[in-house]
């Protein structure tokens, strides 16, 4: 049984324990930006330019080879090849793969696309996919407009329909609204966490994704949604790239709140050393190490390996995410 089956079964029968909380990787950026994807290669010099794709595929097969995430979140064109290199054969990580690519993701350069209501996309075809992976992250946004959102629910039943007769199993990536129609910052958060219940209430088990990925919305919101449906794993997104401190304030946040899964993209891929910087998201998730203590601890890795920081210490522990501030421990 792979680490994330058997989490999920802890987690709802109710015997949750921070060691279940489950870690995901999401290494697929080659759906949304194109050739920046990958990542600079020089994290203090962009003009540089940017890494191949075999590149980054290797980093996908060494974050596995190092056992700390439970889910590899990947394109399906580099899973397919990430597969093929035999590393989830024997490894308890769970391969996933980008099942849709909505509009509001599609971040080339120049483009603005993200601005206008998201449309729903999909390019994976699940029967091909099927062959190294079953399980993907099937994405929504609702923007309060009635046309645009009844669109992604169309496209997310058709989604669900042929999932079913594969025996593919989701999960369900639902975003903030991109282009919010008549939608206050104050109604957002719950304006989500309303569309996400209506959402699944039609659902029976066979139908419903395993878990949620989701922005974090504050702890209000957040532990509004998680205690609502015991059998309902919420998880939570990284985000924009940020702090070291904001990374790891996330996680604990998110755990504290209710969260119990957490799928960091751009937080890991542009850490100056993601293998470390994973590394820290047990202790800070088992209590073990305070989010400023596993900061101080990556600073050091750093330095002890003679790796440029992008940024001091002291700018490094600064929370630059408002929705991370004012938390009360």
């Amino acid at each position: 049984m792979k680490s994330l089956d058997a989490k999920l079964k802890r987690i709802t029968s109710g015997k949750y324990k921070p060691t279940d909380f489950i870690v995901a990787d999401a290494k697929d950026p080659e759906m949304s930006a194109g050739v920046s994807s990958t990542g600079p290669k020089d994290l203090h010099d962009e003009s540089k330019g940017f890494h191949t794709v075999e590149h980054f595929r290797q980093t996908i097969v060494d974050v596995v080879k190092q056992g700390i995430v439970d889910i590899m979140l990947v394109a399906a064109s580099s899973q397919e090849a990430v597969a093929a290199t035999g590393v989830y054969k024997k490894s308890h990580v769970t391969p996933a793969i980008r099942a849709n690519d909505a509009t509001d993701i599609w971040r080339a350069r120049g483009s603005s696309y993200a601005k206008e209501f998201a449309r729903p996309f999909r390019t994976a075809n699940l029967a091909h996919c099927k062959k190294f992976s079953d399980l993907g992250l099937y994405s929504v946004t609702f923007n309060n407009d009635l046309s645009a959102d009844y669109a992604h629910l169309e496209a997310y039943n058709e989604f669900r329909a042929e999932a079913s007769k594969l025996k593919f199993r989701h999960f369900l990536e639902v975003f903030n609204p991109n282009a919010p129609k008549n939608l206050s910052p104050e109604q957002m958060p719950f304006f989500v966490n309303d569309n996400i219940l209506r959402c699944i209430g039609g659902m029976t088990k066979a139908d419903r994704p395993l878990f949620l990925k989701m922005p974090f919305n504050g702890r209000k919101a957040m532990e509004e949604l998680a205690s609502y449906d015991t059998e309902l794993v919420v998880g939570i997104l990284g985000g924009g790239g940020g702090t070291t401190r904001d990374c790891l304030e996330l996680i604990h946040q998110g755990e504290k709140s209710g969260a119990r899964v957490a799928l960091f993209g751009r937080k890991i891929k542009l850490a100056e050393s993601p293998l470390d910087l994973l590394a820290l998201f047990r202790p800070v998730i088992e209590r073990d190490m305070t989010p400023e203590e596993a900061v101080k601890q990556y600073h050091a890795i750093l330095k002890k390996k003679n790796l440029k920081a992008v940024r001091s210490l002291e700018d490094d522990q600064k929370i630059t995410e408002s929705v991370l501030e004012g938390y009360k421990k």
